[in-house]
């Protein structure tokens, strides 16, 4: 039964330190670039040589 405590106690904390992570990166603007991917995309002017 101890075990499971254990466990639990273990997983409440690693879950605690992912959200504290999450919210510190979400806080910092990690999140706030929403046009570059998009604009990336379509910009991408790479080509590939034909292969015949």
């Amino acid at each position: 039964m101890s075990v499971i405590i254990l466990l639990l106690i273990a997983s409440i904390s690693v879950a605690s330190l992912f959200l504290a992570a999450f919210i510190w990166s979400v806080k910092s603007g990690q999140y706030d670039d929403e046009m570059s991917p998009p604009m990336r995309m379509l910009l991408d002017d790479t080509t590939t040589p034909n292969k015949q």
